[in-house]
């Protein structure tokens, strides 16, 4: 199926870049074909046929909400003024009234997203510094960098479950059970990335350059982007990848983190009960099923568990 946005939002995106600009191509960027993603890649030419390629989003109806991209706006605004690695926005129409719908317009980075079927102990690590380095600056929310009590905040798996629209299992019932009767643990907010896992992490070689796709971003625990990536990390190689992304947390932060387990429980709580489409590779590189990658990810939860405090009789 081909997805491509209103000619009147790319007339708005090359006027957003100056005078006398053309596109040249549009490309839907994305890892699933049966629905468009809202986020396209766009080579538009400029005087002297110089060729520029830029990123832009926009909703989808039932699955990206104008007020995402909103936040993705805010949050690249911040991730500039703070030095981050990200992209800049170049342009933004909120209200739709120059290109029909809730539009933002920001660079295009090189790197890759893609999944490799093996990661070094440097990989794993610059991941979790790649985090630090956004959990450096305490903040309270704010519109439309809300605060988010989980990653990917905007979906609730745990709650569904609770509510009986989704199937559970005897694991998934206990530990929530365990993470609500816990409590969210004190501690002071900070900037979080909110959905922090491989497709929004760009690299070159073992060199995270940059985080994208910020549009759950917001404040909160540094557990909310620590705990996720970890979680991700196991699931994608194994149960001994999560300790090397917290020592890469650890030596950027020049400290170490706290609430593991209670993070880690969440993270894992806020996943389908079977991961379906979930990346996961055998030691060998091989690709994992859903069926194993669903084990991953409670075995990530177990050890999660086990580390929690042990509740008085």
């Amino acid at each position: 199926m081909t997805h491509s946005p209103r000619e009147a939002t790319l007339a708005w995106a090359c006027g957003a870049l100056g005078a006398g600009r053309s596109q040249l191509s549009v490309e839907s960027l994305g890892r699933g074909g049966h629905r468009s993603s809202g986020t396209f890649r766009l080579r538009i030419e400029g005087p002297a046929a110089q060729a520029t390629d830029v990123i832009l989003k926009v909703p989808v109806r039932g699955w990206i909400a104008a007020a995402w991209l909103i936040t993705n706006a805010r949050a690249l605004q911040l991730a500039e003024a703070r030095g981050l690695a990200a992209p800049r926005l170049i342009a933004a129409d909120f209200g739709g009234r120059g290109s029909g719908t809730v539009t933002t317009l920001e660079t295009f980075l090189s790197g890759s997203a893609d999944f490799p079927p093996t990661a070094s102990v440097a990989r794993l690590r610059e991941g979790g510094a790649a985090l630090a380095r956004v959990h450096a600056f305490n903040m309270g929310a704010q519109a439309h960098l809300p605060y988010r009590p989980r990653p990917c905040a905007v979906d609730d798996r745990a709650g569904e479950r609770r509510r009986g629209s989704v199937p559970t299992t005897p694991l998934l019932r206990q530990a929530d059970e365990r993470v609500r009767s816990h409590g969210v643990p004190a501690a002071a907010s900070v900037f979080v990335h909110g959905d922090v896992w491989a497709g929004n992490m760009l690299w070159e070689g073992d060199r995270c350059v940059a985080l994208i796709d910020w549009k759950t971003a917001g404040v909160g625990d540094p557990g909310v982007d620590l705990g996720s990536l970890r979680m991700q990390m196991a699931l994608q190689y194994g149960q001994d990848a999560p300790d090397h992304v917290l020592e890469g947390w650890r030596r950027q932060a020049g400290r170490a983190a706290t609430s593991v387990p209670y993070w880690d429980a969440v993270a894992a709580l806020n996943t389908p009960t079977v991961m379906h489409g979930f990346p996961g590779f055998a030691d060998d590189g091989s690709p994992l099923d859903a069926a194993a990658v669903t084990e991953r990810r409670d075995a990530f939860l177990r050890a999660a568990l086990d580390q929690f405090p042990v509740r008085s009789s």
